[in-house]
């Protein structure tokens, strides 16, 4: 199962309106991708790659556009941490767990 955590739905949720200010069809669009992009997650946790800057083979990332799905697999399912643009550079205190 895969769970969408708080913290990842406001990033989500602010990816939303960033883009509406330009256009509602592509904040919907970009937003609706990210979510779907996930699915996969339920049956196949390990098809993102550990996320370099954790060093920690359960803490993973799926890219999609310019953002990067942090993800992390834990024995009852997986969690959405967090969507983060890609130049972010995330430190360990930067994920909520």
């Amino acid at each position: 199962m895969v769970i969408w955590s708080e913290p990842a739905r406001a990033d989500l949720r602010s990816i939303h309106d960033f883009i509406a200010h330009d256009s509602r069809h592509y904040a919907k669009k970009v937003t609706q991708d990210i979510r779907e992009k996930t699915d996969v997650l339920d049956g196949l946790p390990k098809v993102g790659k550990k996320v370099p800057e954790l060093n920690n083979d359960a803490v993973r990332e799926l890219s999609l556009y310019s953002y990067r799905i942090i993800y992390e697999i834990k024995s009852h399912g997986v969690f959405v941490l967090a969507v983060v643009h890609k130049r972010r550079d995330l430190k360990a205190g930067d994920i909520e767990r």
